[in-house]
């Protein structure tokens, strides 16, 4: 599919600046932002003093590594408005997780804060394609949910035209493309297979819908997974991150001309990546970019709740920039907190979903269930034929064996494997796939250094 690659003057300055005058600008940032948190939230201020560090000891960047870091729990010990920066009638906007493992975590937002973001959202739709007089289908949850609102406020902002559809409602999901027309849906990647299986049911080629651009996120997905999208919906799939503790979607965006992974806009957010066991920051190369860790990120101009080295938990690389002045994210190998230990094996559920996708058979439906049989560590993988697909029960086995097989090759253990009729595994409708049913009663505990 051909890309419009966008024009010098479609790009704001800072996405062109030097790596020095980059630099200048999160230097100065991060002096403000230490001493805002510093000055205005008990729990930073007790953090930093008791690390024995004060905002005045950041001289150059790298002293950001003497700093603590901030993790989920602290954001629920400080429940509900503990770590606000500001007063709370200067807060605009709340959001908060679902808090299905515990108390929520709560992010509030000045209306500087709100339109910070909605600039960075308009940004991001922009390196991805979009441009003012798009129409976007926003399938992303509204409500405490940051995706949604994110979305909505970045594609108004940049000068869309808003579909604000939300999660769910399948068939009305279908029933907008064909009417609407819109050029770029705004989605989970696991939701967006939902709407391609929709549109196939409905007997509608999704390859010619009105839809060019997709830009997917709120989950892990695999390069596998944007091969698929991209066949079967004939467009260009492109990757969006955030987190709601950051600010939510758009801290960084994957450009269409490249596709090579999310820009982090250094300029509102710094990021590292650490060794996730001992917490020590990895070298940076100019060329080769870190080593694999888990990212961390400091806001930079966040009014009401400024994040300080806040543990993402997720996976991946920092790498040197391409399309933009910026650094990149390498594609998130999963979660620190979301990797299964089989038999002493470290295993992340992208991994089974390479495989299984790598079968012509085989949709991207997937599910891995784990047990413990006395002792032993039990896989079930369950997977999916692509639809319309009649196999004999000889050629489901080969099928099942042959993932089996590839499973224990690459990845390094032993399962079962189902190869059910298509629709068989539960759809995901709002929000993200659950991929993993860890039946095991010993879950993995956090050790890791504060």
């Amino acid at each position: 599919m051909p890309v419009k690659h966008p024009a010098p003057s479609d790009l704001e300055p800072i996405e062109t600046a030097s790596r020095d005058e980059i630099t200048a600008l999160q230097l100065q940032r991060l002096r403000h932002t230490l001493q805002h948190a510093y000055d205005n939230v008990a729990h930073y201020r007790q953090a930093f003093d008791a690390k024995g560090v004060h905002p005045a000891d950041l001289r150059q960047l790298s002293d950001l590594a003497k700093f603590p870091f901030t993790v989920k729990s602290d954001l629920r010990a400080n429940y509900p408005f503990g770590l606000f920066a500001v007063p709370r009638e200067q807060v605009v906007r709340l959001h908060a997780s679902s808090g299905t493992t515990g108390k929520p975590t709560v992010v509030g937002y000045t209306q500087a804060d709100i339109d910070t973001w909605a600039d960075l959202v308009a940004r991001s739709i922009r390196a991805a394609g979009g441009r003012r007089g798009d129409m976007v289908q926003v399938a992303y949850g509204y409500g405490l949910f940051t995706g949604g609102l994110g979305a909505h406020y970045g594609a108004e902002r940049l000068g869309c035209t808003v579909i604000p559809m939300s999660g769910g409602q399948t068939e009305k999901q279908v029933q907008l493309i064909q009417d609407f027309k819109p050029s770029i849906i705004m989605v989970t990647p696991s939701y967006m297979q939902v709407i391609i299986e929709e549109l196939a049911r409905q007997g509608i080629d999704a390859r010619e819908t009105s839809l060019k651009v997709g830009i997917f996120g709120a989950e892990p997905w695999t390069e596998a997974m944007r091969r698929e999208i991209e066949t079967k919906a004939g467009l260009d799939a492109v990757d969006i991150y955030g987190l709601s503790e950051v600010m939510g979607p758009g801290v960084a965006s994957e450009c269409i001309e490249s596709k090579d992974g999310p820009v982090v806009w250094e300029d509102h957010f710094y990021p590292e990546i650490i060794d996730p066991d001992t917490g020590a920051v990895l070298p940076y190369d100019e060329k080769a970019g870190t080593g694999e860790g888990e990212l961390v990120f400091t806001s930079l101009t966040k009014e009401a709740l400024p994040i300080i080295r806040y543990r993402t938990r997720d996976l991946t690389r920092l790498l040197p920039p391409t399309s933009r002045a910026f650094r990149r994210m390498g594609r998130l190998v999963g979660r620190s907190d979301d990797m299964l230990i089989i038999r002493g094996v470290n295993v992340f559920p992208t991994q089974i979903e390479e495989i299984v996708l790598a079968h012509a058979r085989l949709s991207g439906q997937y599910q891995v269930q784990v047990s413990r049989n006395a002792l032993l560590d039990e896989v079930a993988v369950r997977c999916e034929l692509q639809p319309g697909s009649g196999v004999s029960d000889g050629e489901r086995a080969e099928i099942a064996a042959w993932v089996q097989a590839r499973i224990k090759t690459l990845v390094g253990i032993s399962t079962s494997v189902a190869v059910l009729d298509p629709d068989s595994i539960e759809r995901t409708l709002v929000g993200k796939a659950r991929r993993v049913i860890d039946q095991r009663s010993d879950k993995r505990g956090d050790n890791r250094p504060n």
